[in-house]
């Protein structure tokens, strides 16, 4: 059973920036994808950033294009998420997930989910 652990997550106020991990029990990653998803209050779940393993190929939602920054650190098996500009709509709990996909930005082709980190961005 793999297993996600994310960690980072705290209250900023908006134009800030916080750095979410998420360290991977996976011991084979290089063909997967991990991704970041966000569950804001009366928003549903959003897709917010992937990375595939093997190749480094990141994708970005248009909302945080320019803003946040994804990468992985292969020695530790961990995915990073720098956040930078933070505003009051990325306000949410962030999950991250793996999937044996190829840059895969459905949430339902993901099959382990993290138990989430909370992101508050106040005005």
């Amino acid at each position: 059973q793999v297993q996600l652990v994310e960690s980072g997550g705290g209250s900023v106020q908006a134009g800030g920036s916080l750095r979410l991990s998420c360290a991977t029990s996976a011991r084979t990653l290089s063909s997967n994808t991990l991704g970041w998803f966000r569950l804001a209050p009366r928003k549903g779940r959003e897709f917010v950033a992937s990375i595939h393993w093997g190749t480094n190929f990141p994708d970005y939602a248009d909302s945080v294009k320019g803003r946040f920054t994804i990468s992985r650190d292969n020695a530790e098996n961990t995915m990073y998420l720098q956040m930078n500009a933070l505003k009051p709509e990325d306000t949410a709990i962030y999950y991250c997930a793996l999937s044996q996909r190829w840059r895969s930005k459905n949430a339902n082709t993901y099959d382990y989910w993290g138990q989430g980190t909370q992101v508050t961005v106040s005005s």
